[in-house]
């Protein structure tokens, strides 16, 4: 049985599914913290130090449990592409990365409520993206998918058509490195799968 809470910081629909595949029962709280960035940052440092101030604000708002934080940025040519603020940026974005590959960096943070342990960490998965036409491009834009996605594109919808190939952990592109947060969560007492009904 659990005994501890376990909170994601996120509102993104696909961490709260990845993260619930691990048998694990939690609360979701969103946080809103400024997620601005000076330009020129380093994208390691910078995802994880994001992923922490969402998992601070809300850890910062509880007596007691443990709180994930999560942030995914996208990374071509030594540019940070974060999520498109309108339909011609996320064109712009989708004509970027046509035809190269781009790395996909996740932060995750871990904060315990009361002034406990916190970690960070940091997964990178190497994407490569096939050529796209500028009429596929305005008919994928035009879908609404890549609005509230960093770099413009999911890669678990109709965009995974546009990836021919990744290096690493596909689940970190999606929005969360679920192996890499169950080694950690493991290390604060979590037993994965431990929730699970026998089938």
């Amino acid at each position: 049985m659990q005994d501890q809470l376990l909170v994601l910081a996120s509102g993104s629909p696909r961490r709260k599914e990845l993260l619930a595949g691990l048998g694990l029962s939690f609360e979701v709280i969103v946080s809103d913290v400024d997620e601005s960035f000076a330009p020129g940052a380093d994208p390691v440092e910078l995802v994880q130090e994001l992923a922490y101030r969402k998992a601070k604000a809300v850890a910062n708002s509880l007596s007691h449990g443990l709180v994930l934080g999560a942030d995914t940025i996208v990374v071509s040519d030594g540019a940070i592409l974060g999520k498109p603020v309108d339909e011609e940026d996320a064109k712009r974005m989708l004509s970027k990365l046509s035809g190269h590959a781009h790395m996909v960096y996740t932060g995750i943070a871990f904060v315990e409520a009361g002034g406990g342990q916190e970690v960070r960490d940091v997964c990178g998965t190497k994407v490569v993206m096939k050529e796209l036409s500028p009429e596929l491009i305005a008919r994928y834009v035009a879908s609404g998918h890549p609005m509230d996605k960093a770099g413009a594109y999911g890669i678990q919808g109709a965009a995974s058509a546009f990836i021919p190939e990744i290096q690493g952990d596909y689940f970190n592109v999606v929005g969360l490195p679920v192996s890499l947060v169950a080694d950690h969560l493991a290390g604060f007492g979590f037993e994965i799968l431990a929730n699970q009904e026998g089938r």
